[in-house]
């Protein structure tokens, strides 16, 4: 028995690994955009430390190799050490409120007069730049395929781009019906995207053809995530549902009764669960494979940033300022702290602590002994 349990957990347990603890690169954790880490979180983190932008803050944090990095609406990036100090800042010259992502030591990060911006991660020094014909909103994703490595971002001018990562030279643009507020989830060499256009898009990450175009009726203002041939998404008219991307419809779909609230928070998605938080204040836990509403959990506030599951534990953020730490297995508060300011984009959760940005400029860093 003892050898049988080994088997398996080191079956399962590959992936648990996978994903440093103390890393937390793109706004989303990883490329399936699953809003999930893998670091564990004290009881009771404290409050160690806050660093002011110039400007309020509407990205979200991103983390890898002991440096944070966040945009702020006064057009810097900033680059944050673990202490809380200042490491470098670069100025883009336009607000900016993309998350960053973080790949191979590099820093990708777009504005709103659509420039993405490419950054070495010690120096903060620019590496490239590439143009877009409107805003960028959502964060970049990348894919690597042989030695290939493509930097994918949406825009408001209706494509979504696809770049290389070490040039920025463009390497083709799809194009859409509408703006791309979101990220691409990138798996399988696909990328998928909801847009303001009422379509899942599925491109083909090598050729920038359409591989698949699903009619999901409503305007898509957040990231979708994606696992074993299955979107989970959220609308403006305040559905959620699950896309069958193999049969090209939806398997399930849930609303609520009275409120139909938007969703712009982003899902989170472990086993057979997926999460998300709607305007109406309520962070949701669903069956996956179901749409069965498990429970919920009233935030106090409008919530617009993704809630990130941690182990047995979810973080959730709301528009009053209000961070809270409920059970995964049954939505009880376990853990809150009113920072005063509203958040509107998901935490970076890595290497024990927690950060997060909020619009009084400020980024914030919980955590503590365990």
């Amino acid at each position: 028995m003892k050898y049988l349990q080994l088997i398996i957990f080191l079956f399962f347990g590959i992936d648990t690994f996978a994903q440093p603890t103390d890393s937390w690169p793109i706004f989303r954790g990883d490329q399936n955009l699953k809003g999930v880490s893998k670091t564990v979180l004290p009881a009771a983190p404290k409050l160690l430390w806050t660093f002011t932008t110039g400007d309020i803050i509407k990205s979200a944090p991103v983390v890898a190799n002991t440096k944070v990095v966040i945009g702020s609406t006064d057009g810097f990036v900033y680059c944050i050490d673990l202490t809380g100090k200042l490491a470098w800042k670069f100025e883009t010259g336009n607000a900016i409120e993309a998350p960053a992502l973080i790949h191979e030591n590099t820093v990708y990060i777009g504005n709103l007069d659509g420039t993405l911006y490419a950054l070495d991660l010690n120096s903060g020094k620019k590496l490239w730049e590439y143009k877009t014909d409107n805003q960028i909103i959502g964060s970049a994703n990348w894919w690597k395929e042989g030695n290939t490595t493509s930097i994918l971002v949406g825009s408001y001018d209706y494509y979504l781009h696809c770049v290389d990562a070490k040039t920025g030279k463009l390497r083709w643009k799809y194009e859409s019906d509408n703006f791309i507020n979101g990220a691409a989830a990138s798996s399988n060499g696909l990328a998928y995207f909801g847009g303001c256009d009422g379509f899942l898009h599925i491109v083909d990450i090598a050729t920038g053809k359409l591989f698949k175009k699903i009619d999901v009726s409503t305007y898509v203002a957040n990231s979708i995530t994606v696992a074993d041939e299955k979107a989970y998404i959220g609308d403006y008219d305040g559905r959620f549902f699950q896309v069958d991307i193999k049969a090209g419809r939806t398997s399930w779909e849930w609303q609520h009764e009275t409120t139909k609230l938007q969703f712009i928070a982003s899902p989170a998605l472990i086993g057979n669960r997926v999460l998300t938080a709607n305007h109406n204040k309520f962070l949701y836990c669903f069956d996956k494979n179901t749409g069965e509403k498990l429970w919920e959990y009233n935030t106090g506030r409008q919530v617009e940033a993704s809630p990130v599951v941690v182990n047995d534990k979810v973080v959730v953020a709301n528009m009053r300022g209000d961070l809270a730490i409920v059970n995964l297995s049954d939505g009880k508060l376990v853990w809150s702290y009113e920072v005063g300011s509203p958040i509107i984009n998901n935490p970076a959760v890595a290497g024990g602590r927690i950060y997060v940005g909020a619009q009084d400029g400020n980024v914030y860093c919980f955590g503590g002994p365990f």
